[in-house]
């Protein structure tokens, strides 16, 4: 009886020690939960925020210690916040000081700083309107800057201005990464919100050069608010379409030269100089970048390109017939698909007398401004090979070798006739297009007989 008792109790001392020590290792061994501390807004009653418990000045206290982009980050922290900061940035004192009504900048440093702040405020209106309908979104938004002259046409007179910069990046700020759809909508209420479609109405339709003033603002303000700030990027085709889509042919091509013509040292738009004398490359650069960007535009979209030399035909008339040199340039610069596509057809349709006057002026282009010659010779081999009868070549290579003689010929009656600083020019410009008229006619012949 003892020895049994004795073996029992080993066996309970046992079972249990195995117990213990599941116990042990169940306590030890398992991962320890953090200790937390319930914050004001969990120990609160439901139903009542932590906002609702902190005093009103207290917390605009701290949002005025706030820079704006740090505004911006703290309207995402949640939706009672965020009401809240959007109650915050409608009042009048916060609108005084953070949306800045001085554009005017003697020094570079003070430009830029107000550039990075509308950056900044295009974050913030971008971040805490981020849960309203777009239509009511734009509503708040723009409702803050109707009382800035310098965001509006025609209000300010300064040239240095740098108000449609500083709207510019905001509204790039505030719609990157919007989609298409939303971006009409964007465009839409710009339109009614300053009557641009009325505005540019007036500016398209009067006199070329009439309302000087007008077409600058109007130019300032597309370039500068719509397009210049998306000039890297490929947004900015969509808003040049935009602008340009409402009008007619002639309209698209007024409006396109009183966007990105050239500018006299004045600062006004060159509509005479273009048809009386040569105009530098830098002069003629920002309208064959807004050419080329269209033509890209369409042929990404697999739409019909036809229209864009056509609309080239309608700016080289404005006001009058171009100096055919401009024309040449204009070409040149607008790169080898566009050129070949508006000479290919004209050729076509004909027109080859006109074509090949305008190829030796392009000639004549590429050795004044650095080109190699084998682009012009690539490109009329090109031209050349649209048309598909022998006959037809024939006439086209004769019809160039009569305008190079007769380009010629009127160079030369022009040196010998005139004061003595035409005469020098005209000779230099002789001298260069017989050179370079030699050069090409080799190289073509070369590729001819290859």
């Amino acid at each position: 009886m003892a020895v049994g008792r004795k073996a029992s109790r080993n066996e309970g001392k046992s079972r249990w020690s195995e117990k213990s020590s599941q116990l042990c290792k169940r306590l030890f061994l398992r991962p320890r939960q953090p200790r937390t501390v319930p914050s004001r807004r969990q120990a609160a009653s439901p139903g009542v925020s932590y906002l609702d418990r902190l005093p009103v000045e207290l917390f605009d206290m701290i949002l005025d210690k706030l820079s704006v982009l740090e505004i911006s980050v703290f309207s995402m922290v949640s939706k009672d916040i965020c009401r809240y900061i959007m109650d915050y940035i409608s009042t009048l004192a916060w609108k005084k000081k953070a949306i800045s009504s001085h554009f005017h900048h003697p020094s570079c440093p003070e430009w830029v700083s107000t550039i990075q702040h509308y950056r900044d405020l295009g974050l913030l209106f971008k971040r805490c309107t981020l849960l309203l309908p777009t239509k009511e979104r734009l509503r708040f938004i723009f409702n803050k800057f109707t009382h800035v002259p310098c965001f509006t046409l025609e209000q300010c007179l300064t040239p240095q201005c740098s108000g449609f910069s500083s709207y510019g990046i905001f509204l790039q700020t505030l719609i990157a990464g919007w989609d298409e759809l939303e971006c009409h909508r964007v465009f839409n209420f710009l339109c009614d919100n300053i009557n641009l479609l009325q505005r540019t109405e007036a500016v398209i339709t009067a006199k070329r050069g009439a309302n000087s003033f007008q077409e600058l603002q109007l130019r300032f303000f597309c370039r500068r608010v719509l397009l210049d700030p998306w000039s890297q990027k490929p947004e900015g085709d969509f808003w040049l379409l935009q602008l340009l889509q409402p009008w007619p042919m002639v309209s698209q091509a007024h409006l396109l030269f009183i966007l990105y013509g050239p500018l006299m040292p004045e600062g006004v738009l060159a509509w005479q100089d273009l048809v009386e004398r040569e105009l530098p490359h830098q002069a003629l650069w920002d309208l064959a970048q807004a050419i080329l960007m269209l033509f890209s535009q369409f042929k990404a979209k697999h739409l019909t390109v036809d229209s864009i030399p056509a609309i080239f035909e309608e700016l080289i008339v404005i006001p009058q017939p171009w100096h055919v040199l401009n024309v040449a340039r204009l070409l040149v610069l607008c790169g080898n698909d566009f050129c070949f596509t508006f000479l290919a057809s004209k050729a076509l349709n004909g027109r080859l007398p006109e074509i090949s006057r305008l190829i030796v002026f392009i000639i004549l282009v590429c050795e004044k401004d650095g080109y190699h010659m084998n682009w012009a010779v690539k490109l009329v081999k090109a031209v050349c090979d649209v048309f598909a009868k022998v006959n037809d070549k024939y006439n086209f290579i004769q019809q160039l070798e009569s305008k190079f003689s007769e380009v010629t010929r009127e160079f030369f009656e022009m040196s010998v006739s005139g004061n003595r600083f035409e005469d020098r020019e005209t000779f230099q410009t002789l001298c260069i297009l017989l050179d370079s008229g030699a050069r090409f006619h080799t190289k073509f012949l070369h590729m001819l007989l290859k």
